[in-house]
């Protein structure tokens, strides 16, 4: 399992690097269009809109399976090292339920009913542009799955370790 997340990680840091560097393209040439030759690409936008969720959703994804979303963790290092546990093990619960109904369960059936619907100036459907949802909802499912796995081992913190993220 720990070789599948290394690959994973691995795979979603360039394809977040690449989305941006498709995000920036988009957005630069469609200033240029504009601005310098006074006559605007018609994909552009549509173009750039598009790679800003898939961006954000794969992002999301990533940070997650890095830890590196925000966390209060105030009140949590307060709790016993059990009670720290339970909830660490009630947050990757929900966490797994949110990926599964939202972005696994809602992405398919967003992606099936907008399957026919043509974008106006790309050669997709909003159905292929919604496919995004369950694939991030899987590689999020993925994540928590693992980190549920870890904490019951007692070999993944329940958070970031104290003295990681403190300054000294």
């Amino acid at each position: 399992m720990e070789r599948i997340k290394k690959t994973l990680d691995r795979g979603l840091y360039w394809i977040t690097v690449v989305l941006f560097a498709l995000l920036l393209l988009a957005v630069v040439w469609q200033v240029f269009t504009r601005e310098v030759l006074h006559s605007p690409a018609t994909w552009t936008n549509e173009g750039a809109r598009i790679t800003f969720v898939w961006l954000g959703l794969f992002a999301a994804a990533f940070v997650f399976g890095e830890r590196g979303h925000f966390a209060v963790e105030v009140l949590v290092r307060k709790l016993p090292a059990r009670l720290e546990r339970i909830l660490a093990v009630l947050v990757q619960f929900l966490v797994l339920a949110f990926a599964a109904i939202v972005l696994l369960w809602g992405g398919v059936r967003a992606a099936a009913n907008a399957w026919t619907q043509q974008l106006t100036s790309l050669p997709f459907s909003f159905g292929q542009i919604y496919l995004a949802l369950p694939v991030c909802g899987v590689l999020v499912a993925f994540y928590a799955l693992y980190y549920l796995r870890g904490i019951s081992r007692g070999s993944e913190g329940a958070y970031v370790s104290v003295d990681e993220g403190e300054d000294d």
